[in-house]
């Protein structure tokens, strides 16, 4: 009996010791993430495949789609400035992957383009030659790309979003207005962090729309959001960047302040300027030895991408179901988009594909971000749903150094602008700004007022709802510190009053 004892003693503790020695290995003490907007993986480095990596996954120029089989139009290199902007809606992207089969060929581009304008059909076709985008040519090269990262669901920006930090868009496949007031419901991955004493920062440009998720808006989170300009770098450089850091771009284009999410009509130099600003910031750092960049995309913007979306075995996150008509049931991925992992632990010219698991027909896509937060930060909180439970981890590429690099760039190559014309601010705006507008009313209590939620956004033009958005977050935000201040419980949530003065209430 007592050599049994003895044993059980031994097998434990040397599980211990094997855990113990994890930890050690695990470089990465700060996670940095940039998601930016509406661009395919093709789009964006396809070409790449071409003039720096053969074994990426892009494209020769023989991908072609055509419409009514007579217009037939092949992928070519010579993507510009783009304005209009392409569809993705959960009904365009249907049409583009699937065309008229029922197969996920890939072949519906063109068509669904010319659906809505007859010269969008060759702007979706097109691809960027790698010296149009200097950075993510260097950083490709440099560090690691992923050729088979998906979107999370084959539709727009919001629920695409949601995934990135809560595995879920809680049955959304469009934007839900009447979700929007109270906020979305689900756990995320900022309540994992911490609920194991962990800490988060989102930095924001315009506004975070991070506050898209109902319990974000809590007043415990209030000092996690800070404005990028102002504090980003300087808490790079002091060494103070938390274990999850949260980059916002800029999402409306004003004269002297352009935006830099990328998404149609902005001009990409503008996104590639912030992704070089984002590691020159880094690589300065006293954390750069512990820091992991991901940079990603939403979703693909109508962009054609020839890989086809995966629709096998992918699990609905938490049982919900899409609206009427097509009752979506959260079982296939979104279009491919570019994914860029940046760290001096990886090896150059790293080229990442299929995962390795959890199961068999594990795919990268948004909920591998929270998926690996967990594994690098060891959380003992549980998944947040079934998809991040299934989701490919990427841990690993930063595993196969025994030191971190001491040759990474400090500083990216310079930038040309591709746009020949000047903003215009008093453009109307796109779906995402107006449903960006939408949440800074809710900030602003204005939801309550008759005109809400009358598409407030439909009577703005970019500069104005810029200012707008402004002014709703500054008065959430100060209301909230107030609040907190007056003793208010950490769990309640400010709701603001629509008033000329800053009136605002709290509840749990």
């Amino acid at each position: 009996m007592r050599g049994i004892i003895l044993l059980i003693v031994v097998v434990v503790c040397s599980s211990s010791v094997f855990i113990q020695t994890q930890e050690q290995q695990q470089p990465i003490k700060s996670v940095v993430v940039l998601v930016l907007e509406n661009r395919s993986f093709d789009h964006m480095v396809g070409w790449m495949k071409k003039s720096l990596n053969p074994s990426i996954n892009g494209v020769t120029g023989k991908e072609c789609n055509s419409a009514n089989k007579q217009k037939i139009v092949c992928f070519s290199d010579d993507a510009e400035y783009v304005d209009p902007d392409p569809g993705h809606s959960f009904e365009a992207v249907q049409q583009q992957v699937f065309g008229s089969g029922s197969l996920p060929s890939m072949s519906g581009f063109v068509e669904q383009a010319l659906s809505m304008s007859q010269n969008l059909s060759e702007t979706v076709m097109k691809g960027f030659r790698p010296e149009n985008v200097p950075i993510y040519t260097t950083l490709v090269s440099e560090f690691a790309v992923f050729d088979r990262w998906f979107s999370s669901i084959p539709g727009p920006t919001q629920p695409n979003r949601l995934f990135v930090y809560s595995a879920t868009s809680h049955g959304s496949t469009s934007h839900v207005k009447k979700q929007l007031a109270t906020g979305y419901p689900q756990q995320t991955i900022f309540d994992s962090l911490h609920s194991n004493g962990l800490d988060f920062g989102v930095y924001f440009q315009n506004i975070p729309t991070t506050l898209f998720y109902r319990n974000m808006r809590k007043l415990k989170y209030i000092f996690k959001f800070h404005q990028y300009d102002l504090k980003f770098k300087k808490d790079a450089r002091n060494g103070k960047l938390p274990s999850l850091t949260v980059i916002e771009p800029r999402y409306f284009d004003l004269k002297g302040l352009p935006a830099n999410d990328d998404h149609p009509s902005h001009d990409v130099a503008h996104g590639q300027k912030l992704v070089k600003e984002v590691y020159e910031t880094l690589r300065a750092s006293p954390q750069w030895n512990e820091t992991l960049l991901v940079i990603t995309y939403d979703e693909h913007g109508g962009f054609y991408d020839h890989v086809q979306t995966p629709y096998v075995n992918v699990p609905n996150p938490d049982g919900n179901t899409g609206p009427a008509p097509y009752f979506f049931k959260f079982d296939r991925l979104g279009v491919r988009v570019p994914t860029i992992m940046v760290s001096p632990w990886i090896k150059k010219g790293t080229v990442i594909s299929k995962p390795r698991g959890p199961t068999p027909d594990s795919e990268f896509e948004h909920s591998s971000i929270p998926a690996t937060i967990k594994k690098i930060f060891n959380l003992s909180s549980n998944f947040l749903t079934h998809r991040d439970a299934w989701a490919g981890t990427f841990e690993q590429v930063v595993g196969e150094l025994t030191s971190p690099r001491t040759d990474c760039p400090e500083v990216l190559p310079d930038v040309a602008p591709l746009r020949r014309t000047e903003t215009n601010e008093n453009r109307g705006l796109s779906e995402f700004q107006g449903e960006v507008v939408q949440l800074a009313a809710v900030l602003n209590g204005d939801h309550f007022l008759s005109n809400f939620p009358a598409e407030m956004g439909k009577k703005m033009n970019v500069k104005e709802a810029h200012e707008y958005v402004r002014g709703a977050v500054s008065r959430f935000i100060r209301a909230s510190k107030e609040a907190i201040k007056l003793g208010a419980d950490q769990s309640a949530i400010v709701d603001m009053r629509s008033s000329l003065t800053t009136r605002s209430s709290f509840h749990n």
